[in-house]
C-alpha cells in the first residue's frame, strides 16, 4: 500500500523544523508543489485534522492525513526529521518519521483499512530500518519488503479522531 503511491521524490531525510506546525507546513508545502495542489488546501486539510488529535501513533511516528474532494489517487509523502520534534503522540516518544497521506474523499471507505495497513508496518521492526537509510532509494526498498508485524496491527488514534476522519 505505500510504496506503490511513493516515489523517491516524496521521500524528505533530515528535515530540519521548529516544531509540528513547522514540520505539517514544510511537508503540505511540498506535497502542494510536487503535485499541483494548492498548498493552502493541503495545509488547511492537515491542520484541520490534527486539531481533532494527535496524528502521532507512537514510537516517534505520526502518520497526518487529511480526505479531500480535489484529488482521485492517494497522494503521500515520507518525512524524516532531524532532530524529532514533539507531536503530541500517545507515548509521549518525539517523532522523526511522519509518513502524510492525502486521500480522495470520493475513496472514503477504503481509507480507514489503509490507514490501518500504514500504522501496522509503521508498528515494525522496518521503522529502526527508515531511520538509519541513507538515501531516498534505501527508504523504497526497505518500504518493498514484506514486515515481519511485531506488535498487534492496532494504530493508536483517538477515538474522536477516527470517527472525524469518516466525516471530514
Amino acid at each position: 500500500m505505500i510504496s506503490p503511491i511513493l516515489s523517491k521524490e516524496d521521500i524528505s531525510l533530515d528535515l530540519a523544523t521548529k516544531g509540528k506546525q513547522s514540520a505539517l507546513s514544510k511537508i503540505a508545502i511540498r506535497i502542494a508543489r510536487r503535485t499541483g495542489l494548492d498548498e493552502q488546501m493541503v495545509l488547511r486539510g492537515l491542520f484541520d485534522r490534527e486539531r481533532l488529535g494527535s496524528t502521532g501513533i507512537g514510537r516517534g511516528v505520526a502518520i497526518p492525513h487529511a480526505l479531500l474532494s480535489t484529488i482521485s489517487s492517494p497522494v503521500a509523502s515520507l518525512t524524516r526529521l532531524a532532530p524529532p520534534i514533539d507531536f503530541e503522540g500517545p507515548d509521549d516518544d518525539p517523532v522523526n518519521l511522519i509518513y502524510t497521506v492525502l486521500w480522495p474523499r470520493s475513496a472514503t471507505s477504503t481509507f480507514l483499512p489503509a490507514l490501518s495497513q500504514m500504522c501496522r508496518l509503521f508498528r515494525t521492526s522496518q521503522v529502526e530500518q527508515l531511520r538509519q537509510a541513507r538515501s531516498s532509494d534505501e527508504v523504497l526498498a526497505i518500504l518493498e519488503t514484506e514486515p515481519h508485524q511485531e506488535f498487534p496491527p492496532v494504530c493508536i488514534l483517538p477515538v474522536s479522531g477516527l470517527a472525524a476522519v469518516q466525516q471530514h
